[in-house]
């Protein structure tokens, strides 16, 4: 029984890459259609190899600008949730004070309640302050809902952090400025890191909360939804291979410094 040995001794690697191409095959399928020239309005199915949409990526009207509109909400909501999160989760870890509790139940509350009723809410806030819809309304909802992400990644780490690495600093005569620059934030801004990627990719790709309270706002999830009704332009393809290559590029980039720096270590 050869093969039934070979099964056992391999198997968790095998479902790992089954695992592992379940979760890709999205992307491969995205990436192929990116270079299909459909014959009629939907790119649903394959018709011809063209590099037509890879030569102008902008060429249907309005997209470039839903995504550039996605693009700098991700990336304040990102900035805002990462800088509030990052407080909260050292003042929930490092501080004791009042309701500190009911504060580390609550911020869990957006990452719990379902995305329709937490937008219905927003929206009801926004219309009982008379505030107009648009890009500033998107704007907070995102910092709202990224917070809680953020607090969790950012207090799973500050948590394993070991305060006799601090203590060291200052029994070194480092004050807490320094303390804080030179060991806290090194050791911290992994956890740091993660929060602010997950919070600019739920960001980016948020629908649900985006629509109730974007008015005439469109962002580049909403776009592909209207998109879908009439025609789905393969320039979305593009949009969706390109973004793919980056993340893939920066997960690289990342693992390649992480090892570089572990082979200093040793």
């Amino acid at each position: 029984m050869p093969f039934v040995n070979w099964l056992k001794r391999n198997l968790v690697v095998i479902a790992g890459l089954l695992t592992l191409g379940y979760l890709l095959l999205p992307n491969v399928i995205v990436t192929v259609f990116s270079f299909n020239k459909p014959k009629g309005r939907f790119n649903y199915e394959w018709q011809q190899f063209s590099l037509d949409a890879w030569k102008d990526p902008c060429g249907v009207s309005d997209l470039c600008g839903s995504l550039s509109v996605s693009l700098q909400i991700a990336f304040w909501a990102t900035l805002g949730a990462t800088l509030l999160g990052t407080l909260i989760a050292f003042a929930l870890v490092r501080y004791r004070f009042r309701a500190r509790g009911a504060v580390n139940s609550l911020i869990f509350l957006p990452m719990a309640m379902p995305e329709v009723v937490m937008a219905a809410s927003l929206l009801t806030l926004f219309l009982n302050m008379g505030a107009q819809l648009g890009f500033w309304t998107i704007l907070i909802a995102h910092i709202m809902f990224c917070l809680s992400f953020v607090v969790t990644a950012v207090k799973a780490r500050v948590m394993s952090m070991d305060p006799k690495l601090e203590e060291a600093a200052r029994d070194l005569y480092a004050g807490p400025f320094q303390t804080f620059v030179r060991v806290t934030l090194p050791i911290a801004a992994p956890g740091i890191a993660a929060g602010a990627l997950l919070a600019f990719a739920l960001s980016f790709d948020d629908f649900i909360i985006t629509n109730f309270n974007a008015g005439s706002t469109v962002t580049f999830p909403m776009f592909v939804w209207g998109s879908a009704q009439r025609g789905t332009p393969v320039q979305i393809n593009v949009i969706g291979t390109a973004m793919f290559l980056v993340a893939v590029l920066l997960v690289l980039a990342s693992m390649a410094v992480g090892n570089r720096r572990n082979r200093q270590k040793a």
